[in-house]
């Protein structure tokens, strides 16, 4: 069926953009961390958000009243779960994970890329895009909790404290809160 009435198209019309701005006005009250760079948690967030968007749209029997109230209730859920991340190490590796060591003291690690998913060929991607030349000069490459790496350039200053609370081999144990 290429059209059923106007009425229909109309509807879609009014709740649609009625329906935009309260999620964009839930978005910019719930604070900069809805709309961050994305780990795993985030992404389903994203997900549900915009399947409720398009339920709300286009099926007649969901009210923009359920909808409105379905857009508070997963970034309520998501600000509790962000909110008790900050305060709480256990909730945040739940909803985010933790960062992985793939290279460190430019040694590649095959079990930590294995476990990972990740090819030797992204790590040397990774180090050429950071603008660095050799293995040798990185102290490591970190699969960040986002999915992006970090490559962390070898310096005689450097004590590793951007490291301590990365999975694998670790020169600087520094106190970590666990």
């Amino acid at each position: 069926m290429l059209f059923r009435d106007w009425d229909s198209l109309q509807n879609i019309l009014v709740v649609g953009v009625m329906a935009y701005v309260v999620l964009i006005v839930f978005l910019r009250v719930s604070g900069k961390r809805t709309l961050s760079k994305m780990n795993a948690f985030d992404l389903i967030v994203t997900v549900a958000l915009g399947s409720t968007l398009a339920t709300v749209l286009l099926a007649k029997e969901v009210a923009l009243a359920e909808g409105v109230l379905a857009f508070a209730l997963l970034i309520g859920l998501q600000f509790a779960v962000t909110w008790s991340s900050v305060r709480v190490r256990w909730v945040r590796r739940l909803a985010t994970g933790e960062p992985k060591m793939l290279l460190y003291d430019g040694q590649l690690l095959p079990a930590a890329l294995m476990t990972s998913r990740v090819t030797e060929d992204e790590i040397r991607a990774a180090i050429r895009s950071a603008g660095v030349d050799s293995l040798s000069s990185v102290c490591a490459v970190v699969l960040e909790t986002d999915g992006s790496f970090s490559v962390v350039k070898s310096s005689e200053n450097g004590n590793g404290s951007s490291l301590v609370d990365v999975d694998g081999p670790q020169r600087f144990p520094g106190p970590i809160d666990r």
